[in-house]
């Protein structure tokens, strides 16, 4: 039977969870997720998770946050004077902002806490510093022939 290896394009429904048991993602009652292990397109430990599983193969696997989205970064959050927003915006704690740098790179920012002055914003990915389980089913691999050069 064909495995997983570095290279293929493999195709993958997931039901991904947090060690508490809330559910983050799944690709329940859509497409499963298509990419191509090891290429990055994925976190580390999903790619690592995939290789060697073979086709209708079921499995879980756990992932620890250093492999997933990293830790979290305390400088990723940041102080906005509330002067900065529109004065008609209701701004509230949860609330997901886009933003964008001097370059003009977009970024997504979550409201943390509402001061006197100022607005607390996480720039973090809402995974960091957080380990994943994913249950996994591998619903088919394309490997790439292999080339062999004279």
């Amino acid at each position: 039977m064909q495995q997983v290896k570095k290279g293929d394009t493999v195709k993958v429904h997931y039901h991904g969870r947090l060690t508490s048991g809330e559910t983050f993602d799944k690709s329940e009652g859509r497409e499963p997720l298509e990419f191509e292990v090891g290429s990055g397109m994925v976190i580390k430990g999903f790619d690592d998770g995939v290789t060697g599983m073979e086709p209708g193969e079921k499995k879980t696997i756990n992932i620890p946050f250093i492999e997933a989205y990293g830790p979290r970064n305390p400088d990723m959050v940041i102080e906005m004077p509330k002067e900065r927003f529109p004065k008609d915006m209701e701004i509230e704690v949860g609330m997901p902002l886009g933003m964008s740098d001097g370059q003009g790179q977009q970024f997504q920012v979550v409201i943390t806490e509402i001061k006197e002055e100022v607005v607390m914003l996480d720039a973090n990915h809402p995974l960091a510093g957080q380990d994943l389980i994913f249950d996994l089913e591998l619903v088919s691999i394309d490997s790439k022939p292999l080339i062999i050069m004279p």
